[in-house]
């Protein structure tokens, strides 16, 4: 994907790109939940990216070539199965079709379906997800999660 000469790969993560990718779920999640306390401090979340998501689950990151304002990864999605567990697009780089671009590789890895968790606050995630074929099925008091905020579970199905 070209914008104006920058470049956006979608490409598995390496541990090299545990921070970027751990910074952008940092600014991202600050941008678009800021009703919602993170349990997590900032260096948790990076040892948490460097640690375990990276190295142990199914990372992508969107990467920016061509672009001298763009600090390398713009966007991270995780897989865990069939569970889309991740994903997150720094502000900036939001509404440019990188978004959708993860989603149909998503359901390229999980071509039997996907589940995934959103908070009830996210609206702008849920038409996201919902454009995308994705159903809601289920919604909770956020008891189960960490931030103990409202969730719901989306699933689509083939």
């Amino acid at each position: 994907m070209s914008l104006a000469g920058t470049e956006v790969i979608l490409r598995r993560a390496a541990a090299p790109d545990a921070l970027a990718a751990a910074d952008v779920w940092l600014r991202s999640f600050a941008a678009a939940l800021p009703t919602v306390v993170s349990p997590r401090s900032a260096d948790e979340v990076r040892g948490y990216f460097r640690e375990v998501v990276v190295p142990s689950l199914e990372t992508w990151v969107a990467s920016v070539t061509g672009d001298e304002d763009a600090d390398g990864v713009v966007g991270v999605m995780v897989l865990d199965g069939d569970e889309l567990s991740q994903l997150y697009l720094d502000p900036g780089w939001r509404g440019r079709g990188i978004g959708d671009r993860f989603i149909g590789l998503a359901k390229e890895r999980s071509p039997g379906g996907l589940g995934l968790w959103t908070f009830q606050v996210n609206k702008p995630a849920h038409r996201f997800y919902e454009r995308h074929g994705f159903v809601a099925t289920e919604y909770t008091d956020g008891s189960g999660n960490e931030e103990r905020e409202p969730d719901v579970r989306y699933v689509w199905r083939p």
